[in-house]
């Protein structure tokens, strides 16, 4: 089976300020959302950036067989959302939005006002298959995207950008933090024996300190020399599937021309034995086409078709 992320960009249905214009540009949008998914064929995908509930369940309704929607609750100011489509049933067992005790708010914006929980739900789910069951949570952390008061996505001057850089950092650490202390409750004190996997759009890359935070104890991660040497952190650790990419294929998203991998999926010990491939874009190909994306407003690609992302998964063999 296929197990994936996927960031859908902006997925609401026409109208709004960050839908598409007319039904013509919605239709194209998922008609080539659609044609991903029937090529990846996922049992379970966790999707980011739906904006309105019913537009994942138009594109669910283009793919053929029997598709599940579940959604978070918990939406950002700019009304998206977390949640999975997926060909097997699930059930809801955490919908999350507070930072874990005794972590203190964080600041994120001049006027000094705290934050206390994460801009989106982090949901998690049980998977059912007929020779198993796992869980799965999926995530959106914030955005590396900086915008500042009055709708500004240009800075005053470089003080104001160190400031709202810094306090985007503050709140993407703190949301990983959120996602961590739930991994801590779904491995149940030992994922060499829960099946566990984190999926998401992590706004970082590999070695970013925030990605860092998901993977628990140190050590161990796959390439290294103790990857093959078993210890007592196997049972709290989570596995960064990023490696086992071909090394061409290993991005998510093109930033002023640069290739990133922004998009994750980590795995507990007992999941990551059963991971037989891991890929970005559709399975079979070398490389996926992307456009190149910058620091302006999200609305800019309200009429853009299909994604500026592209769905990293795994194969799993059991």
């Amino acid at each position: 089976m296929l197990v994936g992320t996927w960031n859908l960009e902006n997925l609401y249905r026409p109208g709004g300020r960050f839908g598409p214009k007319d039904k013509a540009a919605y239709e194209a949008k998922l008609a080539s959302l659609a044609a991903t998914i029937r090529a990846l064929n996922p049992s379970v995908l966790g999707v980011q950036e739906v904006g309105d509930p019913e537009a994942l369940t138009d594109l669910a309704g283009m793919l053929e067989g029997t598709w599940h929607t579940t959604l978070s609750e918990h939406t950002d100011e700019r009304g998206i959302r977390v949640g999975f489509l997926s060909q097997l049933p699930v059930f809801v067992v955490a919908d999350e939005t507070p930072f874990p005790a005794p972590l203190r708010p964080v600041q994120v914006s001049d006027t000094g006002e705290p934050v206390a929980q994460a801009g989106r739900g982090v949901l998690a789910v049980t998977v059912t298959t007929r020779a198993f069951f796992f869980d799965a949570a999926v995530c959106h952390l914030k955005s590396k995207l900086l915008s500042y008061p009055g709708g500004r996505f240009q800075p005053r001057n470089e003080g104001e950008r160190a400031r709202f850089g810094a306090y985007a950092l503050y709140r993407r650490a703190a949301e990983a933090t959120l996602v961590r202390s739930l991994a801590d409750r779904l491995l149940k004190g030992d994922g060499r024996h829960h099946d566990v996997v984190v999926l998401g759009d992590l706004n970082d890359e590999v070695s970013a300190a925030t990605t860092q935070i998901l993977l628990g104890p140190p050590g161990s991660e796959i390439g290294t020399p103790g990857f093959d040497q078993p210890d007592k952190g196997d049972a709290h650790r989570l596995w960064n599937v990023a490696p086992l990419i071909p090394a061409e294929q290993r991005y998510s998203r093109i930033h002023a021309g640069r290739r990133e991998l922004i998009d994750h999926v980590l795995v507990s010990r007992g999941f990551l034995n059963l991971v037989k491939a891991a890929g970005t874009g559709v399975p079979g190909a070398t490389a996926t086409a992307l456009p190149s994306v910058g620091d302006g407003d999200p609305a800019e690609r309200r009429n853009a078709t299909g994604s500026d992302h592209a769905p990293v998964w795994i194969r799993i063999e059991r």
